[in-house]
């Protein structure tokens, strides 16, 4: 009975989101949080500059995402070829900053809805990777909510 408590009591520990990432987290979803309430009240040509700083903030966060699967993958040394994890991993990890760049040059609605999909996609690609043991398992329970935060004033920045 002791072990079982111990064992659940290690595996909440290792579900507790550590401070930092908590705090640095929420912190990085305010800019698009600040634009996304501003941009209602916001006219041409602020409104323009707006939008367009919430694209390359989505891209330039989006493409840390990306980077974080890439540390994941050589802080790892199961390096296997081409057909292994690792490649996998480092392959998906470099196709946010890809899809973040085409955001950029796109209009900014148009640009905006392929961020938001996009950090719906590399969600769930970092749910498999925690699920997989690939990825801490507190990941989850820090991406959830900045995922929809980020979702949400991005699909609010493009229609206001």
């Amino acid at each position: 009975m002791n072990a079982l408590r111990d064992a659940q009591g290690a595996s909440d520990e290792a579900r507790r989101v550590p401070r930092a990432a908590k705090y640095l987290g929420a912190a990085g979803v305010i800019p698009f949080a600040a634009i996304a309430i501003a941009g209602p009240f916001l006219t041409d040509p602020l409104k323009n500059s707006a939008l367009l700083a919430l694209i390359a903030y989505g891209a330039v966060i989006l493409s840390f995402l990306g980077g974080i699967h890439w540390g994941l993958s050589i802080a790892t040394p199961r390096e296997r070829g081409p057909g292994g994890a690792s490649f996998r991993r480092l392959g998906i990890s470099v196709l946010p900053a890809l899809i973040g760049w085409v955001a950029l040059i796109l209009d900014p609605p148009v640009g905006i809805f392929i961020l938001a999909i996009s950090f719906g996609l590399v969600l769930a690609v970092d749910l498999d990777a925690s699920r997989k043991g690939e990825a801490p398992a507190w990941y989850p329970s820090l991406r959830w909510p900045l995922t929809l935060g980020v979702i949400a004033s991005l699909l609010i920045g493009a229609l206001a």
